[in-house]
Order: C-alpha cells, then structure tokens, then sequence
C-alpha cells in the first residue's frame, strides 16, 4: 500500500516540448521546498494561499534552473486536502527533469500513479466513486463521456447509493431492536411496512443495474460491425456512416477481404465501426481468412448492422446468415432503396429492420437513431438518474440487490437474526462501491490506473 505520509512530486502534465509544464507537490515539505529553491521577483514575508507568485527555481547553488510561476494552497483548501504547491515552468523534459532531481535530493519522492487522488479519497474529500469519476474524465474520448464523467464526480451516484444505505440502515435498526426483545413478536404490520420499504429500494437497485450497458458504452466506447453477404453494400455503408471515403467500393463481390476500421462518433458515443468481408464460403485462401475474421469481430460486436440486398430476392445462404446472427444485438438493414426493390416479408425478424440507401443517403436518419437507442437506451445526458459505468459498480451493487432480495423474500419465515445478516451484507456490498468499506487490494486496483500526477 502506498505511504500517505511523504511528500510526494510529479508532473501534473504530460511531458514533451510545450510552453509550459505543472509540477505538483503535495504534503508537509510542499512550502519547505518553494522556501529553499523559490526566488520571487518582488520579496515577500509569507507566501499567501491561493496567490501566483512569478520567481525563479534555483538549485542548491543559488544557480537558476528556469524562470517560473509558483502558487501554494494551503491546507485543507486543495486537492489532496494536504498543503500542496504547484510549479509552472517551461514544458521542457530537461527543466522538470532538473526539478524533480531537486525535490528528490530535499526528500520528496516522486508520487505513484493515482496517489494525488487516493490522498483526496484518504482525507475524506472525495469518495471512491468520485476518485474513479477523476480518471474517468482524464480518459473521456466523447462528449458524452464527459459530461457522464462529470455526473458521476459531482456526487449523482454516490447520493442514490448513500440513500440506500440510510433507508436499509433504519430497516436494520427496528430488525435488531426486536432480536434484543425475543419473548415480543415482531407485529405483522410492522413486517409488511419494513418488506415494502426494502421492496421500493430493491427496485430501485434494479433500475440502477439495468443501466450499466448504456453506461459502458458512453464510457468505453462500442465496436459496430457490418456484416452480410458479398455485395450488400457494406462498404458503401461504412463510407456513408463515416461521411469520408473509408472502404473500396466495387460492384465485384468480394473486394473487401480484410476487415477494415475507423472511429467515429454516434450520438456522443465513441464507436468503432468495422467493416468486415462478405460473408460466403470461397475456394480462395485469402477470402477465406477474411471470412474467419469477419465472424470472429461480429461475434464480438457490441452491435451487428447485418446487411441485406433489398434489390435481389431473398437466398437461402441470407436466410442461413440471418439464422445464425439473430439477437438482441442485430439490426436489419435493407439496404439499396433506391433500386426497383423485391416484396419482402421481414415478420419473422424480431429486431429493429431500417430500409436505406447507403448510396444516396435516404434512410440515414433513421438507421442512426436505431443505433443510438441501441447503444444509449434512455440516458440523457440532462438526466438527473445516475447510473453505473464501472464492471466493479455493477458486481458491487448486484450483490447487494441480492441480499436484499433475499432479505425480501425471507422476511417473516426465518429467525430475525437470520434476516439481519442478508441486511448487513447489503450494506458492506454497497459500501464497496463508495469506499466505506475496502482493502488494500481494492485500492490498489482502482488507483493504479490512474497516470502519474493525477
């Protein structure tokens, strides 16, 4: 586990050449050091918290190693709660790498990765949630990612889970008031009220689960894949998703051999759309491997856009596909619109069907809008429900769900003490989530995807 009690430096930006680079330093020897090795322009008594002061860093020496801007912020009122003070040189590698040296040589060690932010967690200023909220908005690659990000650090998530701690620990409280009166039968009105009160709160729960599909994907971003058969135009497709001129686009069946990638946003989302070889069986070696490949990133595909030749009749190797694709993850799209197009019955297909043209445009709308339900449910981004992002969130909180249904579906049939261990468990599950409860090991693994400085 990391030792809280040094004094700890890094950079707070990434560095390489740029006009400046930050140096944070938080703990007891942050003002020591801007003391020894800070030469302001204009002498002053005491540094004053929250004030920019312009200097010069120098070394043991007395010899000037960059001209810089120094603030110190006194504790509590700063990031890690401790005193900590920031310097702003110039972004080169050569001018921080001397300033490091110099803090080593004073005794501050360089901070491992995450350990501004774990200090913040340790001194109470924030919970684990929102500690894992700060590496979140570091690593945001969408708008929307930021946005949630910024949700989830403001405190919307630990709020709904605070209150269900609260509500669960007053349900806890009558429970084991009547386990210290045994000769008293808990009466029956009571037993419906706490059953009803837990009932509302484990929907809840299951609202907040059910929306961790959306949640990763506005965090992690979704793979879309398009597939079908040779020449359903899925190339003409991805180019027109893209806006950009991507895939090869031939009337030949089975130009595209390999599979084919490109980023781009949907609705706020990160997706990484994939364009995949059409899929047949070929004598030809190479197209062989691309069909391998193109199975095995459909199989793996958040969302499959399964691609129809609305022009030619149905085939049975379509129909096969079709079979063998079906899910809740596949839309249909009939594609080429703007051709004298074959009557088709699609009424055994479940799924979302979009008839398009991917050449001209027409249908694109609507085709986005599918996606984006698919890939976004409900959540908007002015919405004030929380909901999870996290896979460590999700596990947290289904276990409590399941205690507490156990609570729910046990209450009046089994001894009261029994019903007290499903309800603290629910509530050592949920403080997992938030930090109340933790273990090295937990924090270790939450803080250690953080970059250094942060």
């Amino acid at each position: 586990m990391i030792n809280d009690t040094d004094t700890i430096i890094a950079p707070a930006t990434a560095v390489s050449e740029s006009g400046i680079a930050v140096i944070r330093i938080s703990g007891k020897k942050a003002l020591l050091f801007l003391k020894e090795f800070f030469c302001p322009v204009t002498a002053i008594k005491e540094f004053k918290s929250h004030y920019l002061y312009l200097g010069h860093i120098v070394n043991n020496d007395q010899a000037v190693i960059d001209e810089v801007m120094a603030v110190y912020m006194a504790a509590p009122h700063s990031y890690t709660t401790e005193s900590v003070t920031e310097i702003h040189c110039h972004g080169s590698s050569q001018v921080v790498r001397l300033i490091l040296e110099l803090a080593n040589a004073f005794g501050i060690r360089l901070a491992q990765p995450g350990e501004f932010t774990y200090r913040a967690y340790l001194n109470g200023r924030i919970n684990l949630v929102q500690a894992e909220a700060v590496s979140r908005l570091i690593q945001s690659t969408s708008e929307l990612s930021r946005k949630s990000a910024l949700q989830q650090l403001d405190g919307r998530l630990s709020r709904e889970l605070h209150e269900y701690s609260t509500i669960i620990k007053g349900l806890l409280v009558h429970i084991e008031a009547w386990i210290d009166f045994p000769e008293e039968d808990l009466p029956a009105e009571n037993l419906s009220q706490i059953s009803s009160t837990a009932a509302g709160v484990h929907d809840r729960m299951s609202t907040l689960l059910a929306t961790y599909s959306s949640g990763q994907h506005v965090h992690e971003g979704a793979t879309v894949a398009l597939a079908g058969l040779p020449n359903a135009g899925k190339s003409s497709l991805m180019n027109a998703l893209l806006q950009q001129d991507r895939s090869i686009v031939s009337d030949v069946p089975g130009t595209t051999r390999d599979v084919i990638e490109q980023s781009t946003h949907i609705s706020g989302i990160h997706v990484r759309l994939v364009d995949t070889a059409g899929l047949r069986y070929s004598d030809d070696f190479v197209e062989q491997e691309g069909v391998r490949r193109a199975r095995s990133i459909v199989a793996a595909a958040d969302l499959v856009l399964l691609i129809l030749d609305g022009s030619v009749p149905f085939s049975d190797q379509f129909l096969d596909l079709l079979s063998e694709f079906s899910g809740s993850k596949v839309v249909l799209v009939v594609n080429k619109s703007d051709l004298p197009t074959t009557p088709k019955n699609l009424n055994f297909f479940s799924g979302p069907v979009v008839s398009l043209s991917a050449k001209h445009g027409d249908g694109m709308g609507e085709l986005l809008d599918v996606i984006s339900s698919f890939l976004v449910g409900d959540y908007l981004p002015s919405s004030e429900s929380p909901y999870i992002t996290e896979r460590r969130h999700y596990e947290a909180l289904s276990a409590a769900a399941h205690h507490l249904g156990s609570f729910i579906d046990n209450i009046g049939c089994v001894d009261l003490d029994l019903l007290s261990i499903d309800m603290r468990a629910t509530l050592d599950a949920l403080g997992q989530i938030t930090g109340v409860v933790s273990t090295d090991d937990l924090l270790d693994d939450v803080f250690s995807s953080f970059c250094i400085g942060k």
